[in-house]
């Protein structure tokens, strides 16, 4: 059975590996939407589903194939619930939002915390979309050299590692996007949906033919 391409609206490899990996047991083929083209979306919804519903329809409109995207964000009880969607903002890096987070929680006794991922797939005039929760802990130092963002810092309920201290496998019993992926899939697992998202990959609205795709 071929596999329909599906877009994503990221190039953030860890993100298309985790997602990619998540979806390929439905006989979906995720494809990094910059590997194709070059296309800027600004992000200026105030919910996680309203961002990605931005990215998924611009890069759809864009590339004329299904495309996914995602929001994601960290939500702290002791901040009021921040940086929620601006937390890809609240520094150039990695280490620079780690840093940020450290020292906004410098002196904080309630760590609690939830990551949150919203998903949303456009193809042709249908749309998808899921949430994900995962609530846990914070730590007051980074622990482990794996995931990305707030990973090193974020240790889920049920656990006593941080999510970068897993393997990516492990990280999927939990994660916020896990949770929203399988949600996702659940909606997606059936033989018309599959037929209407190869059918798609054949007609393609935009500019791309899915036979030019490497």
């Amino acid at each position: 059975m071929p596999k329909a391409v599906v877009v994503l609206a990221s190039s953030n490899r860890d993100k298309l590996r985790e997602l990619d990996s998540l979806f390929s047991p439905l006989g979906l083929e995720v494809l990094a939407g910059p590997s194709l083209g070059s296309l800027e979306v600004d992000e200026t919804e105030r919910t996680y589903v309203g961002n990605a519903r931005l990215k998924a329809r611009a890069w759809n409109g864009f590339t004329g194939l299904p495309a996914l995207a995602d929001d994601s964000g960290l939500e702290v009880q002791a901040l009021g619930g921040a940086p929620g969607v601006l937390s890809a903002r609240m520094g150039d890096d990695d280490a620079g939002r780690i840093a940020w987070l450290l020292e906004a929680m410098r002196g904080q006794r309630n760590r609690r915390a939830c990551f949150v991922a919203s998903l949303v797939l456009v193809a042709g005039d249908r749309e998808w979309e899921a949430t994900g929760v995962c609530w846990g802990m914070l730590t007051e130092e980074p622990r482990g050299e794996g995931g990305f963002g707030y990973d090193p810092l974020f240790i889920p309920d049920g656990e006593t590692r941080t999510f970068a201290e897993m393997a990516g496998a492990e990280k999927a019993r939990y994660s916020h996007r896990a949770k929203a992926t399988r949600l996702l899939a659940c909606r997606l697992d059936d033989p018309f949906v599959l037929q209407y998202l190869l059918d798609c990959n054949r007609t393609p609205l935009g500019g791309l033919d899915h036979e030019s795709i490497p």
